[in-house]
């Protein structure tokens, strides 16, 4: 597959030049290549105007006609081929107020933010690297092309771009660079919260998340957000040192905000100035929580004697009712962040420990863990019962669930249905 779109890359190059204009593969694809590493789409810089690039190829997608862009379509590969440009003031330090269009790739190279993405490759695989790009990738460099200052006033957002990719790639940010990006942190003001999130979701879900937040916490940048962030309050000793061994994005997130200490209703906070969706701070929500009630739990619990099987009994009972509570996918999650920073459950003593060693077991026992399964419904019970639709139907519902996923009842329709009866005329509901 990867091979295929490679070639489709060439082919469009090769077209091009046929009609005489010059044409090269620009930007994270020609990095990649020279670090060998997977190119996940190829990006195209052309002398030909879009309108002729419309004209040459039969299935275009007019993607940004204003900035030069035309996405090419060949055998379901997406290429996106844009005009060699030069770009005039920025406005509101994060876009061009016009663009030119141009005949000189150097010039086109010369708009880019990091040396590393100002390289560009021919139809015959010769690189062409007039800010010495690749010189800085092999010691180990990220540095801005010409004057830091000039390409991080352009557009705030390289700021955190340059913190992703000193992350993501292993790279040291150039003094010069990393200087100006401090001088300027102010300037994140100007950029929209959804911006900064989409750059910090990657940065979090990157290579190494701790050198990430270990760059934005040393720059201070996430204090100069246009909306102000309790994240921006991470500091070295809180740092969440074993995030890089969470596989799953919602762990990630969820060991980053209690490694600093912020409660379920905080962590909300921020992950909606931060413009997440509700499905995902539901998720990460519902996990902090969770965390919580264990942590509560266990201070009740952590001087007494895990020999004594009545207090096994009550540690699994805990665990089992903060999966009903929350979810099986947030203790699962809590379970997951658990196992890479243990000393949050050593520090309980010998309860939290026993917790942690057992609490895969306890899920995984779990008979029945939502509503969805329950072998009876709201329907059901009005169908048994002469009283009129209210919030009693919740609360008999989660009683059946918590009783049976304990394995104190079975999940049959008849006998749920008889534990409803009497469980509505014990409490008078």
């Amino acid at each position: 597959m990867k091979e295929i779109m490679e070639q489709g890359a060439y082919a469009v190059l090769t077209k091009l030049q046929e009609q005489g204009y010059e044409a090269y593969l620009v930007g994270g694809c020609v990095r990649d290549k020279q670090l060998l590493r997977p190119v996940k789409d190829y990006d195209i810089a052309t002398s030909a105007k879009p309108e002729q690039v419309l004209d040459l190829f039969e299935r275009t997608i007019p993607t940004g006609l204003q900035h030069g862009t035309v996405t090419v379509v060949l055998e379901a590969h997406h290429y996106e081929v844009t005009t060699f440009r030069k770009e005039a003031a920025y406005e509101q330090f994060r876009r061009p107020a016009e663009v030119q269009f141009i005949d000189s790739l150097h010039e086109d190279l010369q708009r880019r933010d990091f040396t590393m993405n100002a390289m560009a490759l021919d139809q015959f695989g010769n690189l062409i690297d007039p800010f010495g790009g690749l010189s800085d990738l092999e010691h180990g460099l990220l540095r801005c092309v010409g004057n830091a200052s000039e390409r991080f006033t352009e557009d705030a957002l390289r700021m955190l771009r340059c913190i992703r990719f000193s992350a993501e790639y292993g790279l040291e940010v150039e003094a010069a660079t990393w200087n100006a990006l401090c001088e300027h942190s102010l300037l994140l003001k100007h950029i929209a919260m959804e911006r900064v999130r989409m750059e910090l979701e990657r940065m979090i879900a990157g290579a190494d998340p701790v050198k990430a937040l270990g760059l934005l916490v040393s720059s201070g940048i996430l204090r100069e957000t246009k909306q102000a962030l309790k994240l921006a309050q991470l500091d070295p000793e809180h740092m969440p040192a074993a995030i890089h061994l969470l596989l799953e994005s919602d762990a990630r997130w969820t060991y980053l905000f209690l490694s600093m200490d912020l409660n379920a209703a905080e962590i909300e906070a921020d992950m909606r100035v931060l413009t997440f969706s509700v499905h995902q701070i539901k998720r990460v929500y519902k996990a902090a929580a969770a965390f919580y009630m264990l942590r509560e739990g266990l201070l009740l619990n952590q001087h007494e004697c895990v020999q004594d099987p009545a207090l096994e009994k009550k540690l699994e009972l805990l665990w089992k009712l903060g999966a009903l509570t929350y979810g099986k996918a947030a203790w699962l999650t809590i379970y997951d962040i658990l196992a890479v920073e243990p000393r949050w459950m050593e520090s309980h003593g010998e309860a939290g420990s026993f917790m942690l060693r057992r609490g895969k077991e306890w899920l995984d026992a779990l008979i029945v863990d939502s509503l969805k399964q329950l072998q009876v419904g709201g329907k059901e019970l009005l169908g048994h019962m002469n009283k009129p639709p209210g919030p009693w139907i919740t609360e008999v519902l989660n009683h059946l669930l918590q009783e049976t996923a304990l394995g104190r009842l079975p999940n049959e329709t008849g006998l749920l249905i008889a534990e409803a009866v009497q469980f509505v005329k014990h409490h008078n509901l």
